[in-house]
């Protein structure tokens, strides 16, 4: 079931979602080379929890951290620890909140200090495909809108997305329905409807589309050991433009 949220429930998303627009800055702040995951994890739950919330992914399924940092050819999930971030690598951060029984929900891919032509365009093209599907979060579109638009833009830049990983729709809980795709025809699955809200998330690689899981169960990587990107927002169908709750 796909729930339509009430002004009063899009509200208290949007204040979720607040919270962890905040902490993305936070994390800014502290990220450089040298710095380990575990302290960045440490920065964001200690400054969520400051501002009334939960980092939503903490237990999550037996989740051991507030944030999932995914280095390089780490797809998602990757989980935080001693390792130190070397100049030159991309890390994607993951984090979610929960306050007032709502969540949130976003990921932002940075560089760590200086990083080359190519992968610069990687982290553009992502991005800029976040917001091209994200446009086509509007009440009267097909869900399959979004995935196609992300599947395009990608691939046109010579890139493949990930098809084992989806983005979900969110509100009450972290993950409901619908299932989202970043690949696909367009003109399918539900009709968008205001009040719809989304957590959209394109997943790209620079090699192939294929990924694994390590042994610690929860880091996805790239089969071929090449780099991924991940950038996500949750996002609400309005009757106009989409709403980005996580900017």
């Amino acid at each position: 079931m796909i729930f339509i949220k009430t002004e009063p429930e899009l509200e208290l998303i949007r204040r979720s979602g607040e919270v962890l627009r905040d902490a993305f800055l936070e994390i800014e702040k502290v990220l450089r080379p040298g710095v380990t995951t575990a302290e960045l994890d440490r920065v964001a739950e200690d400054f969520i929890r400051s501002r009334g919330g939960k980092p939503a992914f903490k237990g999550y399924h037996g989740f051991p951290a507030s944030i999932c940092a995914s280095i390089n050819e780490q797809v998602v999930h990757g989980i935080p620890g001693p390792r130190e971030l070397k100049e030159g690598d991309i890390v994607g951060i993951d984090m979610g909140v929960v306050k007032e029984e709502f969540y949130s929900d976003a990921t932002r891919t940075y560089p760590v200090g200086e990083i080359s032509e190519e992968v610069r365009r990687l982290l553009r093209v992502t991005r800029e495909a976040l917001d091209l599907g994200i446009d086509k979060a509007r009440a009267g579109n097909h869900l399959s809108d979004i995935s196609h638009e992300v599947q395009k833009h990608a691939e046109s830049h010579g890139y493949s997305v990930v098809r084992a990983l989806v983005g979900h729709g969110i509100g009450r809980q972290m993950h409901e329905e619908p299932q989202i795709p970043n690949f696909g025809p367009p003109g399918k699955g539900p009709v968008l409807r205001a009040g719809m809200t989304l957590a959209i998330e394109p997943m790209i690689n620079v090699g192939g589309s294929e990924v694994l899981t390590l042994k610690d169960k929860w880091t996805f990587v790239t089969v071929d050991g090449k780099l991924s990107c991940h950038f996500e927002d949750t996002v609400a169908v309005t009757e106009d433009e989409p709403l980005i709750m996580t900017r």
